[in-house]
């Protein structure tokens, strides 16, 4: 049952991306070009997810376990270390070069544009890469 509403979330997730045009790289490149022709939207819809994971966030708290009965795992930490700011810097280059994140590069994968699959891959092979990484660190 848990997979299953795993499934529907993503499906769910990935659906609002397609049809609010944030899987569209040109849109998301439109916001981030401040000096062009701007495009705000993308602003509107990050303010509707902050909104939703607040509201989520603030009801989880008061909570033990979720509707389906697993354990929750909020983060426990609050500090702003070098790893999060190198992290969120790396993170922000590639989506200002590449015009896609994690999530609308997945949600778009059914385009069968060849970019696409190119920012997968390499995404893929960065996770790969640090999760190596953080084991050789851990030994």
């Amino acid at each position: 049952m848990l997979i299953l509403f795993a499934l529907l979330a993503g499906l769910v997730f990935g659906i609002g991306l397609m049809v609010s045009g944030m899987a569209n790289p040109a849109k998301v490149l439109g916001f981030l070009d401040l000096a062009g022709q701007w495009d705000p939207s993308l602003a509107c819809v990050m303010g509707g997810a902050v909104a939703v994971g607040l509201l989520a966030f603030a009801i989880a708290r008061r909570r033990r376990a979720s509707l389906l009965g697993e354990h929750f795992r909020l983060p426990a930490r609050r500090d702003i270390d070098r790893r999060l700011l190198l992290g969120s810097l790396l993170f922000g280059a590639g989506w200002g070069i590449a015009g896609f994140c994690p999530g609308p590069a997945l949600a778009s994968l059914g385009t069968g544009n060849p970019k696409v699959l190119l920012f997968v891959l390499a995404m893929l092979a960065g996770m790969g890469l640090f999760e190596l990484l953080e084991k050789r660190k851990a030994a």
